[in-house]
């Protein structure tokens, strides 16, 4: 036995050997991931892979200690393997510098782990590895941190609830004239400057932004059409890039023009303070002598004239690097563009000066560069004591569930209390009503080059699976149903079915309702959701594996009444123990049953407001799902559950 093993194996026995022989992954090589990277190697587990998207920053260096300046700009993931292999040069490491939503990353390669971690730091990411590890029957330690609270949770399909078992707080957007023209709070001038005005100038248009919520536009035509207006002007300004002129442009649109038609409504301004327009030529003179070094000076709230000089600043120094991109790219490329990053200190500067700029206009409180990093990178201060007891607790939570016993593991609470730090539960049962895993799910081997829908649907589902004619199938649209079967004959990738896309199917059938040879109501099967793998099959034989013959889908459970809806309870704090908000059951009509239950099966999809599916994200006429982001609490934070 090596010198390293021989107090691993006196304190834990029998499950050494298991952490030894284990294959686990780990999603995030940030804060937690730092020091949860450091755990597994210093612990022994034999493989370790790691995927992560980022690259290093300066600002992550006071907690990501596997990081230094020598490594600004590198591949997190890469760093961090080659930092963390020095711990223990018996332990694997696989680095992924990729987006763990990336099509490599399948249901059979998640098949391959024992064990995975999930260290992300957004929503999206975090459901999207509960799915994953949900189809792929993978353990999952799920974790996350905010300030000096910590949530530590295991995740087993069918034993536990996954993470979106419970409600998670969703960002949302604001409408496009709350951005545009009626700003109230720091927050809307933050996204004007982020996602209108530089994506106008360096970027894509606005249209193309999702932290714009276009929704309400039919009922404020003639004022979108006046924005609209508006952006085609910043259109013609951005070809004098480069030019004297170019801030001053821009500076007399935005901030003057633009401010003095929105005076001339003088409807909306009669129970709201107008705003007041600024004279270019003024500012300019007043702000002479002012050093751009004042952009330094991140917790130090700037002035008008100050601000001022940031703007024009790095205006100049996002021109410079546009202009060097677009003498860079080749004929026939699309034009290269900038994108805003809140590490990236000329975007920032740039949304930090223009936000600050409008609020004087709207006489808005004014936020310091500090703040609108956070504010605008939709991040919340992260400590680096929370980072590492959290990840202490995720891998003793390891611990239980390789050695088979998850029933002994607990959902676990960090949080800044003078009586007690820790606070545990018991691992709550899978919902019911989830519509992530409380649902039926399965893995298909499907022979992508030749598979068909009609496979699908007929060979697989109806003959298979026994399914009725009444059936829906469908994935972040409409496929198929009873009244739209256009896509029968097409192949599954031609409808954008492959492998890490789940293909929900609804079950239609009128029989709803009827007995069953022991008297008991046949209630429609609760909806399947499968995961596809591209599998090779000989040409002679059918493009879609059979089902195995002893998978089964549960009928959906009959309630004596439907229930008026409930407003879900908050997140748990720190201590208590999170149980499932009511469910509702609502009766079938022949008239509405299947919209009713699309708009079920696509809960997960659509983005959600205090518990309810919302009007933005519910199915729109062409199948497609409408996105809405981007949320504030009072002080203007976007915080990340």
């Amino acid at each position: 036995m090596a010198p390293r093993d021989i107090n691993p194996q006196k304190a834990l026995g029998p499950l050494h050997t298991r952490i030894k022989a284990s294959k686990v992954l780990m999603v995030g090589a940030g804060g937690i991931g730092c020091e949860l990277l450091k755990n597994l190697v210093l612990t022994g587990f034999g493989e370790v892979h790691i995927v992560d998207l980022d690259t290093i920053d300066l600002s992550n260096l006071n907690r990501q200690f596997l990081f230094g300046m020598q490594h600004i700009k590198k591949s997190k993931a890469m760093v961090a393997k080659e930092t963390a292999g020095k711990f223990n040069p018996n332990v694997k490491l696989h680095a992924y510098h990729a987006n763990i939503k990336d099509a490599e990353f399948s249901v059979k390669w998640y098949k391959g782990f024992d064990l995975v971690f999930n260290a992300l730091d957004n929503l999206e990411a975090r459901r999207h590895v509960n799915r994953m590890c949900l189809a792929a029957n993978v353990p999952l330690i799920e974790s996350g941190t905010t300030g000096f609270n910590g949530q530590i949770q295991a995740i087993q399909k069918g034993v536990t609830e996954c993470y979106d078992c419970t409600f998670k707080p969703v960002p949302k957007s604001f409408p496009v004239c709350t951005i545009r023209s009626t700003p109230s709070q720091p927050i809307h001038c933050i996204v004007w400057a982020k996602s209108y005005l530089f994506p106008e100038i360096f970027g894509t248009s606005e249209d193309d932004s999702s932290d714009l919520d276009h929704s309400e536009d039919a009922e404020n035509s003639k004022e979108i059409e006046n924005l609209r207006q508006e952006s085609q002007e910043l259109k013609k300004i951005r070809a004098l890039m480069g030019t004297d002129i170019f801030a001053k442009s821009i500076f007399e649109k935005v901030f003057g023009r633009d401010i003095d038609r929105l005076r001339g409504m003088e409807e909306m301004w009669k129970t709201r303070k107008p705003p007041v327009a600024l004279d270019f030529d003024e500012v300019s003179s007043k702000a002479n002598g002012i050093s751009s070094a004042v952009c330094d000076k991140d917790q130090k709230i700037w002035n008008l004239y100050e601000n001022y000089v940031v703007f024009a600043d790095s205006l100049h120094r996002l021109s410079v690097r546009a202009q060097e991109l677009q003498a860079e790219a080749k004929e026939g490329e699309a034009p290269p563009i900038l994108s805003f990053d809140k590490d990236d200190v000329d975007t920032l500067d740039f949304v930090t000066a223009a936000a600050n700029l409008r609020s004087i206009v709207f006489g808005i409180e004014l936020r310091s560069k500090f703040d609108i990093k956070q504010m605008a990178g939709n991040i919340i201060p992260a400590i680096a004591t929370t980072n590492a007891i959290t990840a202490g607790v995720c891998v003793l939570q390891a611990f239980k569930v390789l050695a088979n016993n998850i029933s002994a593991a607990r959902m676990v609470f960090l949080s800044r209390s003078a009586e007690r730090i820790f606070s545990t539960s018991e691992l709550s049962a899978p919902n019911p009503s989830c519509e992530v895993c409380g649902v039926a799910s399965l893995t298909v081997e499907a022979d992508l080059s030749r598979a068909t829908l009609g496979d699908l649907v007929e060979g697989f589902l109806k003959k298979g699976l026994g399914y009725g004619e009444g059936l829906s199938v469908l994935t972040d649209q409409l496929l198929y149903d009873n009244d739209f079967d256009d896509n029968l004959e097409k192949r599954l990738v031609e409808v954008g079915i492959k492998e890490g896309v789940f293909v929900t199917v609804i079950d239609d059938d009128d029989e709803d309702g009827e007995e069953d040879e022991d008297g008991k109501k046949l209630l429609h099967r609760v909806n399947l959701v499968l995961s596809i793998i591209d599998t090779k099959i000989p040409e002679a034989d059918q493009a879609i594996l059979h089902p195995p013959p002893s998978f089964t889908i549960k009928r959906k459970e009959l309630k004596p009444e439907a229930a008026a809806p409930q407003t879900p309870s908050p997140p748990p704090i720190a201590g208590t123990k999170r149980g499932h908000a009511d469910s509702v059951t609502e009766k079938d009509s022949n008239g509405s049953a299947k919209k009713r239950r699309l708009n079920e099966a696509t809960a997960d999809l659509s983005i959600r407001d205090n518990g309810e599916s919302s009007s933005k994200g519910s199915a729109s006429a062409n199948g497609k799902m409408d996105v809405v982001v981007l949320d504030a609490d009072d002080d203007g934070v976007i915080e990340i559950d």
